[in-house]
């Protein structure tokens, strides 16, 4: 299987059939079933349906595989976002909010993309984990620090005269603060 979860190419065993799926009160439903099974046994068998019986299995497994992306979204969105969170409680307040959240977080994914290479990049790092790629957190924090280095610091009215930090300082207390806010 080629691109396994963005990882590289991971061999796995498939057998597919047809069956038909039944619940009361519903009508029976004709469905594909393919059985995966990873031979090195780094995860659990599993059983995948789908109710379009002219899929052929290899696609079934593509959009299985396919569907973690979509997870990711929306636990970044819960994470970072607010979704789900105490403040909706409603269904009016979910029907309100949740789409204007995932518009959200399109566009900062899309602010993302115009930044310098250099500032897609940078990302929060520990020194007992080193991150291949940008998190949507590490994206947020960068399309933040952006907007404010566009905006400028303002200074204070009782006080009009500017005193400029180091420039290490200042980068630090931004890069701070744009991933705790």
């Amino acid at each position: 299987m080629p691109s396994w979860y963005g990882g590289g190419e991971r061999t796995v065993e498939i057998h597919s059939s047809t069956a038909v799926w039944h619940h009361a009160g519903r009508p029976t439903v004709p469905i594909r079933w393919v059985l995966l099974r990873d031979p090195k046994g780094r995860f659990d068998p599993q059983a995948l349906l789908c109710t379009d019986l002219t899929r052929d299995p290899l696609q079934i497994l593509t959009w299985f595989i396919q569907r973690w992306q979509v997870e990711v979204t929306f636990r970044d969105v819960r994470d970072h976002l607010g979704v789900e969170t105490q403040r909706q409680w409603s269904d009016l307040a979910i029907a309100r909010t949740t789409p204007c959240l995932l518009g959200l977080f399109s566009l900062v994914t899309l602010l993302a993309a115009r930044l310098s290479l250099q500032a897609r990049l940078a990302v929060a790092t520990a020194a007992w984990y080193r991150k291949k790629s940008p998190t949507f957190a590490d994206t947020l924090a960068a399309v933040r620090r952006e907007i404010w280095r566009e905006q400028g610091f303002l200074t204070s009215q009782i006080a009009p005269e500017v005193k400029k930090l180091r420039p290490a300082l200042l980068d630090g207390i931004t890069y701070a603060l744009c991933h705790a806010a």
